[in-house]
């Protein structure tokens, strides 16, 4: 990891997951049903053209390719470094004849021609748009005639602001002042109130399309609350940063507590992590629809 990539992609290359290549390959097994039902509502036909709107490292654009082996793509991404590698990648894989490279953010898609593609897609991108209504804007533009788009969207307003005596849904009472200090560096980060991840949820995401004009449109909404089942090693967990802006827990530790701090939070928390003592609360969304 060289230490000149940008935010995004030493998000996605290295601190969404630690490091940690085992880490890495859990995430990707949860992220493959959502990559499948995002393409299974795309209808995509033979000879058609996909657009993919913060392609990140590909996991969508190369499904599609792999899947649709008449279609063809665009990847699209605010990060050079990411289009760079997804372009090495296209390359290894011989599909680079079926694939174009776009710089461009998802709420300004000045370089994709009005009316030029037959689907878009993104997963996992609108939360970092504050003014999300402008995406949904572009997709509508750069889409031809019935043209269809697809994205899914965690809903995290389900999950944060957690309650003062829960960290990450841990239960954290016996040292809730302690770990407040961790937790109010993280609302610093992330204002529950204003941050583009927290600030709107399906429906908002659902009137937006509407708003930008496609008549025809779906919304599908799952939520879990679960046990924590998966093994976690606590190494690992601390090097993870759950979003590009966001510091890892080591960090965040490091930032706000004193060492005996420090010691009192690790010894607290690490058994509830590696004994699978917390519990899971996710959202998310799939809309999909039609110009």
């Amino acid at each position: 990891m060289t230490t000149n990539q940008d935010v995004w992609s030493q998000w996605l290359l290295q601190r969404r997951f630690g490091g940690d290549p085992q880490q890495l390959c859990m995430l990707l097994d949860s992220f493959y049903p959502i990559r499948d039902k995002v393409l299974d509502r795309t209808q995509l036909r033979g000879g058609e053209t996909l657009l993919d709107v913060g392609c990140g490292d590909g996991l969508i654009a190369f499904g599609a390719l792999e899947r649709f082996p008449t279609c063809s793509v665009i990847f699209s991404d605010i990060s050079k470094d990411l289009l760079d590698r997804a372009q090495s990648l296209a390359h290894e894989l011989n599909v680079s004849s079926r694939c174009q490279f776009v710089r461009a953010a998802a709420d300004d898609l000045a370089p994709i021609p009005d009316i030029s593609v037959d689907v878009v897609i993104t997963r996992s991108v609108l939360i970092y748009i504050d003014k999300k209504q402008q995406p949904f804007e572009e997709f509508y533009r750069v889409l031809k005639p019935n043209g269809r788009f697809s994205i899914f969207e965690p809903i995290n307003r389900f999950s944060f602001p957690e309650p003062p005596q829960r960290f990450w849904w841990y239960d954290i009472s016996p040292i809730i002042e302690i770990a407040g200090k961790v937790k109010q560096l993280y609302h610093q980060y992330q204002p529950s109130e204003t941050d583009p991840m927290l600030n709107f949820d399906e429906r908002d995401l659902l009137n937006y399309a509407e708003r930008a004009g496609f008549q025809e449109l779906h919304l599908e909404l799952y939520v879990d609350l679960e046990r924590q089942t998966e093994d976690i090693q606590w190494d690992t967990w601390v090097q993870i940063a759950w979003n590009p802006k966001m510091p890892t827990l080591a960090e965040a530790i490091e930032q706000v507590l004193n060492p005996d701090e420090a010691h009192q939070f690790i010894s607290y928390l690490r058994p509830l992590v590696e004994n699978k003592q917390g519990r899971l609360r996710t959202a998310g969304v799939y809309v999909w629809g039609v110009k």
